[in-house]
């Protein structure tokens, strides 16, 4: 069903669609200077993005936070219409209940667009997360990193995460098909800039394809 929002929504801007959802670790380990310099980093992506108005108008972003619950912070919306959240800290890191979260999200998300006639890019995840999963059975890493070769190998998402400070990056590697990318010295505001402009380059290209493209020198060496 398509509400009366959404069919306004697309009546007004029917540009195809890049979504993509930002997977955040908002767990207690997040506490003090990294939860700052992402907070500030989120915001300087929506300011990046909407610099270009093509962009600005064909990426839609999603914001799903993880510590002991799982938040829906901000529902897919156009970078033109995307306010940063603010991030606050609390309990433990249920990440691949959020992984699933962010998946079941995106696959409505393109339902959606099916309904309505819009055409769409191949959605991206990413994850930024300074640590392992904690407080969720090894089960639940397991069905997420199993959905996400799935999606993978049908080129149905590209999936990327980003480990920070002491993350296990031997268990990002479980989870992502693509390499884990180490990020140094929470250099979060490189990155989102990194990320929107990954972005712009995605929405410009036909929606047919998948540009490569370039990783930055602010991720480190695995």
């Amino acid at each position: 069903m398509v509400s009366i929002d959404n069919k306004i929504d697309f009546a007004n801007n029917p540009e195809p669609r890049c979504p993509c959802v930002l997977l955040l670790d908002t767990s207690m380990s997040m506490k003090g200077a990294p939860i700052d310099a992402l907070n500030a980093g989120v915001q300087r992506f929506r300011d990046e993005l909407i610099k270009d108005k093509l962009a600005a108008r064909r990426v839609e972003v999603a914001v799903v936070s993880f510590n002991t619950h799982i938040d829906v912070l901000q529902p897919f919306v156009t970078a033109n219409r995307f306010s940063a959240p603010v991030l606050s800290v609390q309990g433990f890191t249920s990440m691949g209940t959020a992984i699933e979260r962010g998946l079941d999200l995106i696959q409505d998300r393109k339902n959606l667009y099916r309904m309505s006639g819009i055409a769409y890019y191949r959605p991206w995840m990413v994850m930024v997360t300074d640590g392992q999963p904690h407080g969720e059975g090894d089960h639940a890493i397991r069905s997420a990193a199993a959905r996400i070769r799935k999606y993978e190998d049908e080129k149905r998402i590209s999936f990327f995460a980003v480990g920070v400070q002491d993350a296990s990056m031997d268990n990002l590697a479980r989870i992502s098909v693509r390499p884990p990318i180490m990020l140094q010295n929470l250099n979060f505001e490189d990155m989102f800039v990194w990320l929107s402009a990954s972005m712009h380059l995605v929405s410009r290209a036909a929606v047919s394809e998948q540009p490569a493209v370039p990783v930055p020198n602010i991720f480190g060496a695995l």
